[in-house]
């Protein structure tokens, strides 16, 4: 919204949903390898880079017919916020520590009230969706505190 990118360059997706006849490990296998990832501190995207990359697993979902988030609810791994919201709030604290040494950089202090913007805009359709208790409130004293 805020960028003057056209598009997301990232890896595309396989055009098929069924499981390749390549791939070894059983859903078991991968269900497990989820759990392990998650209980060593990765988070739901670096999970699934781990498992392409290394094990060679294009999409969880198509071993396993389950999605990362729908494998880490049944083990009970939960995360105290969700993925994209914590990533916005780690890069609001930076911009803010940046902001105390250097006052006078108003292109920072403009990208800080951006991207506040989107943590708002995130947090009112977590709470709409129900992830987020309706109480919640960010304060980023309060983030920064949740992300140590």
């Amino acid at each position: 919204m805020h960028s003057r990118k056209k598009g997301k360059s990232s890896s595309t997706r396989p055009a098929r949903l069924e499981k390749p006849s390549w791939i070894t490990i059983s859903a078991e296998e991968v269900e497990q390898l989820v759990v392990k990832l998650a209980k060593k501190g990765h988070s739901k995207s670096m999970i699934g880079s781990i498992l392409r990359d290394t094990y060679g697993i294009p999409l969880v979902k198509m071993v396993t017919g389950k999605k990362i988030q729908d494998i880490l609810n049944e083990n009970k791994i939960e995360e105290p916020l969700p993925e994209e919201l914590l990533n916005l709030a780690k890069k609001a604290i930076n911009l803010r520590k940046h902001l105390e040494t250097n006052k006078k950089d108003l292109s920072s202090k403009k990208g800080l009230q951006r991207t506040e913007s989107k943590i708002y805009r995130l947090i009112k359709y977590y709470k709409k969706k129900g992830v987020l208790p309706q109480d919640f409130k960010y304060s980023p004293e309060k983030i920064k505190i949740l992300i140590a």
